[in-house]
């Protein structure tokens, strides 16, 4: 009777057993080259043969990805690590879970170059901030603080701004309208773009974070034999101009890495001495290293 029972309760066990349901990973990017291995592992079905269900949405606004982000419409997102200080330092759980390599010319206007003082457009808490201060060291920099790239383009374009820091392939558009661009080399060992998901994601969903990272690694060794079918998936997706396909900066694409704790402390002490911030942030809370193991 008890060998009877036992198989019954082993048959009724298996039955309700069901098979884990494959999640949906919802990220953000931003119209910046650093999104090409994604674009790509997307557009040749890598994540689909790995089995991951991804949904990849654009935003020209980092306001408007953070909001989504915070809102808990995105389980990650491309930003920067300028942003990701001042985010967790502000109680908003995230880490970076590799950075992002991307290229961010200076768009400028005719003339510009020879001024002492120049007005330059950009994001204040953002790596287009940070970057500024980094490449125009030779100039006195008035910041003008404006979120969505399309605009700052415009407004180099029609003179109201001497500058700004706009990142490829949307500084290409830019020149295609007649301004000039100039790529500045990166003063650091890392890009300051990353990605982030949120923590409650990374514990629910690890799988499917973990399925992304494989992705974008394969797509990272396919565009560093051949850039060709990264600057076409990059055109398409984000509906530019073709005649720009071979005209943008596309940096060397590095493997999922974390970025050390060193560069961390000087992005901490930028925040604090040029935003007026202060943050007593362990590295710990940044980053968490194990899809790059």
């Amino acid at each position: 009777m008890k060998k009877l029972l036992m198989i019954a309760l082993l048959v009724l066990s298996g039955c309700s057993s069901k098979p884990q349901e494959k999640q949906t990973l919802k990220i953000g990017v931003m119209p910046a080259v650093d999104s090409a291995p994604i674009f790509l592992a997307q557009e040749l079905g890598i994540f689909e043969e790995l089995g991951l269900d991804i949904e990849i949405e654009v935003y020209t606004s980092a306001m408007d990805r953070q909001s989504a982000l915070q809102a808990g419409e995105l389980d990650g997102a491309m930003t920067d690590v300028i942003a990701l200080v001042n985010n967790v330092g502000n109680g908003f759980d995230i880490k970076v879970t590799t950075s992002t390599d991307g290229a961010f010319p200076i768009l400028y206007h005719e003339g510009a170059l020879e001024k002492d003082a120049v007005t330059v457009g950009m994001m204040e808490v953002s790596v287009s901030n940070y970057l500024a201060d980094a490449f125009l060291k030779d100039y006195t920099i008035n910041k003008e603080y404006i979120v969505e790239i399309p605009a700052r383009l415009e407004m180099v374009g029609n003179g109201t701004l001497d500058m700004a820091v706009i990142p490829e392939p949307m500084a290409s558009m830019g020149a295609l309208n007649g301004l000039s661009k100039e790529l500045m080399a990166n003063p650091d060992e890392f890009s300051p773009e990353v990605m982030v998901f949120n923590t409650k994601s990374i514990d629910s969903k690890e799988k499917e974070i973990k399925l992304f990272h494989d992705g974008y690694n394969k797509a990272v060794e396919m565009i560093n034999e051949s850039q060709t079918q990264a600057r076409e998936v990059l055109v398409n997706k984000l509906e530019l101009n073709p005649v720009i396909v071979n005209n943008f900066e596309l940096p060397h694409y590095n493997v999922a890495r974390i970025p050390s704790e060193d560069y961390f402390n000087k992005i901490i002490k930028w925040n604090e001495d040029v935003l007026g911030a202060s943050f007593d942030l362990e590295y710990a809370q940044l980053v968490d290293d194990r899809f790059v193991k």
